[in-house]
């Protein structure tokens, strides 16, 4: 309390002090048989020369950034594509900077040449034709060639992958994210917000699922069923606005049924390979070094945006649509950590938008593995497969007596994932 007091008293004595010496020059002004308006050539010699001095000091000051922060304080990019973005961010710089130097070095060198002198007027320069033409034409081409790149890159970025590209999809809620690997097929399964269950967060779309799905919305805690029997109960009284907002609910609830039995009637089962063994995981993004990805992007409640700063990725993930992406790590997550001389660095994936009250921890951490490392972390990922976690294996059998056979063993290789090749 008594530092804030100290601060206060020292704040409102420096504004008196301006004040008197504001009031000294008046006066002295004055003394002198000089109005305020009148500027001797002293002074404006002496604006002139801290104007130049102004102008250099600038410069150091800019040149001193740029050697303690590197060119623009972005660091190494961890990717092909952000190698690619990087040179590109680097030519704007380099076009900004350019006219930057030479627009302030001539305003502060005009300011210093050419100050007032008694006898000498202004020249009066009021147009030319040729000046316009060439200020408006050189930007407009210069703008046109950086945005015409940026198109290009941006396009190369957003188009499909090859087909050998690892397929993972990312999906956001508030406030958090979940990874999806395409698993041994390399294919994601499809889904459908219609599917939506507890066990079933990313409606992923198998026969298992829709079955749940329409058990859930038809004999579910707040399914049709326990709506319709609310509402034909006599015995529970309920005032309009709730019998309204329930009839509401039961008949969105009975549009959602005929969707989903129209669902199960033209799915085909054999497509629930594609989900059952895509492979679930959370809190941390894993990715092999020199390996092409193609990650798709989704959205469950509001807008959120995927950015990977060290990859120099960013796209919007939007509800009701998928957004896609693409880029090759190419820096594992050790070598990295020897570069920057930091034994904790960690890539990250980021919510760039903000999405609610908690946006500021919607953070995943992404590890970069070897090929070796990330084959051996793949092996291990084998039980989080969708098919296990949303149908998990029925507990063990007690222990056979002795001498029973014990040989008997089934391996279920739909739930293996894919090495990379």
């Amino acid at each position: 309390m008594l530092s804030k007091l100290i601060a206060l008293l020292v704040i409102v004595l420096g504004v008196v002090a301006i004040a008197q010496l504001v009031r000294v020059y008046e006066l002295s002004s004055k003394l002198r048989n000089r109005g305020e308006h009148e500027i001797t050539d002293r002074d404006n010699n002496l604006n002139g020369r801290m104007m130049f001095l102004f102008v250099i000091a600038l410069y150091a000051f800019f040149l001193w950034l740029v050697i303690r922060f590197g060119w623009t304080g972005r660091g190494e990019a961890a990717s092909t594509i952000g190698r690619e973005t990087d040179w590109l961010l680097n030519v704007n710089f380099a076009v900004i900077i350019a006219v930057f130097l030479l627009t302030n070095t001539l305003l502060f060198y005009f300011t210093y040449r050419y100050v007032r002198k008694d006898g000498v007027k202004a020249f009066y320069y009021p147009h030319n034709n040729k000046l316009e033409m060439l200020w408006t034409v050189v930007p407009a081409c210069v703008l046109a060639v950086i945005i015409i790149l940026g198109l290009k890159k941006w396009n190369d970025a957003t188009s499909a992958a090859s087909d050998e590209a690892i397929r993972v999809e990312l999906f956001s809620k508030q406030f958090d994210w979940t990874a999806r690997y395409s698993g041994y097929d390399n294919i994601l399964g499809k889904f459908d917000y219609k599917l939506t269950t507890d066990k079933n967060e990313l409606a992923l779309m198998t026969t298992a699922t829709i079955d749940s799905a329409i058990f859930a919305m038809e004999h579910g805690v707040t399914g049709i069923d326990s709506l319709e029997s609310k509402l034909n109960n006599r015995k529970i009284m309920l005032v309009p606005e709730e019998r309204e907002k329930m009839e509401t609910d039961l008949s969105r609830k009975q549009r959602l049924i005929r969707l989903l039995y129209q669902m199960r009637a033209h799915h085909d089962s054999k497509m629930d390979r594609a989900a059952e063994d895509d492979i679930i995981q959370k809190d941390t993004l894993y990715l092999c070094a020199n390996k092409e990805y193609e990650f798709n992007f989704r959205a469950k409640d509001v807008l959120h945006s995927a950015y990977f700063p060290h990859f120099r990725a960013q796209i919007n993930t939007v509800p009701g649509m998928t957004t896609r992406f693409k880029f090759t790590p190419d820096i594992t997550t050790k070598e990295m950590r020897v570069k920057k001389n930091d034994a904790k660095f960690n890539y990250i994936l980021m919510c760039n938008k903000i999405c609610g009250g908690a946006h500021y921890k919607m953070k995943m951490i992404v590890v970069v593995l070897s090929e070796k490392e990330y084959n051996q972390w793949m092996k291990g990922a084998q039980a989080k497969t969708f098919k296990t976690i949303f149908s998990p294996a029925p507990a063990p059998a007690a222990a056979p007596a002795t001498g029973a056979d014990t040989t008997g063993v089934v391996v279920d290789t739909m739930a293996m994932p894919a090495p990379v090749k």
